[in-house]
């Protein structure tokens, strides 16, 4: 284990000397590399650019990267390089240390340290803790099994590229935006793909029934096919997906299943009345970021993406002031459950 930052010298210079240096930059440690996160970050570095000593801990290994861009890079559309929103060179520019691929798994608030997974120790005085949500796969028996997968990050886009090059048969459960689009990329990756949908109504949040219908004709017409009212009671296979089974008892071909049926489940918080965050960084500035999600999305999942973009446009523009805080932690989450307007 390596500490990479020891706590900031609260001594002076001796009686009758000059100072040598500058006092030490407060240190503002931020768990998640995500657009919530690093948003912030942008605009804190246009408020008061000198004010933080900045280390930045990610689980991916990337630099931060627009998530909703993700489903057109599963449809060919985009590459990789053309989602990310924050170079490394970035990071390097703006004196930001980043760890990717690197995430904390211990916060010591006692001795406000924490620690990566690979065992690096960072001091801090202000933490901000923006791990936004965790894929949500819904617990039927079989949901483990290779091949099942959710639709959240780079990682799962080239699995999906993966099994779209090896395998024919997939299987997206959830109709709405978020399960069309990766039904969508997987159809134009040259896979046969089937949408199940609990319900009787494609995208039923967001469109009414005629609506619901006209979409889904125009699917049809593309290729898609959809099983509405359908019940997922089982994933079958020995040692990876082969079927999807129903409760009456009817199975469909699966050589990939993509979850998409519900909003992701937060990481870091219990509220569950929507994605509200509020962001205190230091003695002077007091950041107020509200992050809310939209109540008529269809399919949850894709409103989990929502919240970040917002905050990235214009949350903490509008609502940062000057204010003595004394919290030392904070958080950017997203709940499970939108929360009703």
């Amino acid at each position: 284990m390596r500490r990479e930052i020891d706590a900031p010298s609260q001594g002076g210079a001796p009686r009758g000397c000059a100072p040598v240096a500058a006092p030490a930059r407060a240190r503002l440690v931020v768990i998640g590399n995500g657009m919530a996160g690093m948003r912030t970050v942008e605009e804190l570095l246009k408020l008061a650019p000198d004010l933080y000593d900045i280390s930045v801990f990610g689980a991916e290994p990337y630099g931060n990267y627009n998530r909703i861009l993700l489903s057109p890079v599963l449809a060919g559309e985009k590459t990789v390089d053309d989602i990310i929103l924050n170079t490394r060179d970035w990071y390097d520019e703006n004196g930001i240390r980043l760890h990717a691929g690197d995430p904390v798994v211990a916060i010591d608030r006692r001795r406000r340290i924490v620690r990566s997974q690979s065992g690096v120790e960072v001091g801090y005085d202000r933490l901000l803790i923006a791990t936004g949500s965790k894929p949500f796969l819904i617990p039927v028996p079989g949901h483990d099994l290779p091949g099942v997968i959710a639709f959240r990050d780079i990682q799962d886009v080239e699995t999906l590229l993966d099994a779209a090059r090896n395998h024919r048969h997939a299987v997206v459960i959830g109709g709405g935006l978020l399960g069309l689009e990766a039904a969508n990329g997987l159809m134009r990756q040259g896979m046969s793909v089937t949408v199940v949908h609990v319900m009787d109504s494609l995208m039923e949040r967001q469109l009414d029934r005629s609506a619901s219908a006209l979409l889904q004709q125009a699917l049809e017409r593309k290729g898609l096919r959809f099983l509405l009212k359908a019940n997922t009671a089982e994933i079958v296979g020995p040692d990876r997906v082969s079927a999807v089974r129903f409760d009456d008892g009817t199975e469909i071909p699966a050589d990939l299943v993509v979850m998409t049926p519900a909003c992701a489940r937060t990481s870091t918080s219990r509220n569950r009345r929507g994605c509200i965050a509020s962001v205190r960084l230091s003695s002077t500035i007091r950041c107020r970021l509200t992050i809310r999600a939209s109540t008529r999305s269809a399919n949850a999942c894709s409103t989990a993406w929502r919240p970040s973009v917002s905050s990235r446009r214009s949350g903490t523009r509008r609502a940062c002031a000057a204010r003595i805080s004394p919290a030392p932690v904070i958080a950017v989450t997203c709940s499970a459950r939108p929360r009703r307007s």
